[in-house]
């Protein structure tokens, strides 16, 4: 397992600053090639996305994979992609929606939420996700599902998402906070420390 850098008190500028630099270090290291980097759902990301838009990055160079989604139409309301697509493509970034037919790249981020169950992406504990799982790219239903979503989904596996140089966590609220951190010292075995127990690049968590 990696270490863990924990970033309290961060707010959204913050974060923005730091996602600026993450991705321009990214720019820089790929030497005039493409990078991809994989975002959230939900309504956390969209506020530091808003905020990051105004730094200047060549987001020509970037594509955006969600790190799961609801299988629904781009139109929908709760579709991850669809969001994702209406906040980043105005950019001049690139947005591609997950298909089971298309293996997803090396990132060089991997941003990922984290329930209060301990999920991530869409790896719920009820989908008993591997770090060992052959497939980078799954279909799945949670169980219970979330009433505020009730669809089932399309996710990133965990090797899917530790292809990756570095891994970035939002997580707000003790409960959450909680979760993560005995995910951290192995006191669960939830999705997120699965993740974390295989992970070998640098993690940082905005708290």
């Amino acid at each position: 397992m990696s270490d863990v850098n924990i970033i309290a008190g961060a707010d959204d500028h913050a974060i923005a600053g730091w996602l600026a630099d993450c991705l321009q270090t990214g720019l820089i290291r790929a030497d005039g090639a493409a990078i991809a980097i994989s975002l959230p759902g939900g309504s956390t990301p969209f506020p530091i996305l808003s905020a990051l838009g105004a730094d200047a990055l060549d987001w020509s160079r970037v594509t955006v994979w969600p790190g799961d989604d609801r299988l629904v139409a781009e139109e929908h309301a709760a579709s991850n992609t669809g969001r994702i697509r209406a906040m980043i493509e105005p950019l001049g970034a690139r947005v591609q929606a997950l298909d089971m037919a298309l293996p997803p790249p090396h990132f060089a981020l991997v941003w990922l939420g984290m329930g209060q169950d301990g999920h991530i992406a869409s790896l719920f504990p009820n989908t008993d996700p591997q770090a060992d799982d052959p497939q980078p790219i799954r279909r799945l239903t949670p169980d219970p599902l979330p009433p505020e979503a009730p669809f089932d989904r399309v996710t990133l596996t965990i090797p899917a998402l530790l292809n990756s140089d570095a891994l970035m966590f939002v997580v707000r609220g003790a409960a959450k906070q909680a979760v993560f951190e005995q995910a951290m010292v192995g006191e669960h075995d939830l999705p997120i420390a699965r993740l974390l127990r295989a992970a070998h690049q640098p993690v940082t968590c905005f708290t």
